[in-house]
């Protein structure tokens, strides 16, 4: 696998929806971007086990209409490059686990010290409602505070990354950190304490790539042996 500095970011955005699928963190839908200047690059709305870098489409940051074939909740991932103006890339997915908290709670805390890579602490966003509408993915954007990735209850999760692999990463963080949570919810556990969030949080830039480069690494190697 090339690295992504000699990848085109539809070349990269393809390998990081490929290996969403591989990984089990999206079913027939899902997808994914990367910002490129005013632009972004996104999948197209299909599965995403199937996308190639030719099948990507370039959106305008500022667009008013989507393309034909792009994902109508693409609306949720230009509300979120216009707020947040370092984030790279965006991975939308529905971990199985993610539904479940959704039903649960609100928010909650880091459960585990990579979960605290996703921010002090991981909202919910409180609306089923499918993002297809501009209006609506500027709400979402603005629930999302300062963290870096959010249960949408009753439709998986979103997650932001400084590229298309570190958001594979934090997607699948944030579907462990889900998983740790359902399973510790009704026992008494020692929450992390603010030292140690930070801990955590002062190596994510080091720690989170190389993470993001094992997971595709592994979903190409998982494709390869089916």
């Amino acid at each position: 696998m090339r690295s992504p500095t000699t990848q085109t970011l539809e070349i990269q955005v393809a390998d990081a929806a490929r290996a969403l699928a591989a990984l089990g963190l999206v079913d027939a839908f899902g997808h994914v971007s990367a910002r490129d200047a005013d632009h972004m690059v996104i999948t197209p709305a299909a599965d995403l086990a199937t996308v190639a870098a030719s099948d990507c489409l370039r959106v305008p940051l500022t667009a008013t209409a989507l393309p034909s074939g792009c994902p109508a909740e693409a609306w949720a991932h230009l509300a979120l490059y216009q707020r947040y103006p370092t984030t790279g890339a965006i991975a939308r997915a529905q971990p199985a686990a993610s539904l479940a908290v959704g039903m649960r709670t609100d928010r909650f805390a880091p459960t585990h010290g990579q979960a605290c890579w996703l921010g002090d602490s991981i909202p919910v966003y409180p609306s089923a409602l499918l993002v297809r509408e501009a209006d609506r993915g500027r709400r979402l954007a603005e629930a999302m505070g300062s963290a870096d990735a959010m249960i949408l209850r009753g439709n998986g999760a979103i997650a932001m990354g400084s590229d298309p692999a570190t958001a594979v990463a934090t997607m699948s963080v944030l579907a462990a950190a889900c998983t740790v949570w359902l399973q510790t919810r009704d026992e008494p556990v020692a929450a992390m304490s603010a030292e140690e969030i930070r801990s955590w949080q002062a190596v994510k830039h080091e720690l989170l790539p190389r993470l993001g480069a094992h997971l595709l690494r592994k979903a190409t190697t998982t494709r390869l042996t089916r």
